[in-house]
């Protein structure tokens, strides 16, 4: 992709918005503007770097908090005007030490998350992990353990527990998420998977 690629502002001061959102959770973080230098410099170097209007230089996003944004993948919208970046984030994104800029929940996107973490686990398999224990047992007491909680979460849905049923939902995903990443399957296969049944 390339600056002269992008369809800029008529009012010629050579800046393209830049959404940044976080890869893993797809959370949307915070909103600036590149100019063409910023941009060669972020594709460079795999660190967003904006251009500050009001101080009339580059900054990249962390280099005094040390909250840098690694970038993942960089796309352009259809009238070539706007982009949007996936970036990892190291820490929190706004000044105010929240994840986003935007007063999103929090625990937004937090499932793809813990799909990282849980591979995380799987590649690393720490010392004491409940997960590590997962894998190490292999995918038949997996398997056993989310047809448990599948057990648990039907009845307290037929006795009307909402909130127990909520938490023993929660145990079905978790112990599936485990499932999933055992047999080498992502959330983005099942939306794959799910999207063509919609269609």
């Amino acid at each position: 992709m390339k600056f002269s690629d992008f369809h800029l502002e008529k009012n010629g001061d050579g800046l393209i918005p830049a959404i940044i959102q976080d890869a893993r959770t797809l959370k949307v973080l915070m909103m600036g503007y590149m100019n063409e230098e910023a941009f060669e410099k972020t594709q460079a170097e795999g660190k967003v770097t904006f251009f500050s209007r009001t101080r009339q230089t580059l900054w990249t996003k962390g280099e005094t908090s040390g909250n840098f944004l690694h970038v993942v993948d960089i796309y352009l919208d259809c009238d070539a005007d706007t982009l949007l970046i996936k970036a990892i984030p190291d820490g929190p994104t706004c000044h105010r030490g929240t994840t986003s800029c935007f007063d999103t929940p929090d625990d937004e996107g937090f499932i793809r998350e813990l799909a990282g973490v849980i591979k995380s686990r799987h590649e690393n398999m720490p010392e004491g992990s409940y997960t590590t224990k997962l894998f190490i047992k292999g995918v038949k007491a997996i398997s056993k353990k989310v047809g448990e909680e599948t057990t648990e979460a039907i009845i307290e849905a037929v006795d009307g527990n909402r909130d127990r049923f909520v938490y023993e939902a929660c145990d079905i995903i978790y112990h599936t998420l485990v499932l999933c990443e055992q047999l080498g399957v992502s959330i983005q296969d099942l939306e794959h998977e799910l999207a063509l049944r919609h269609r």
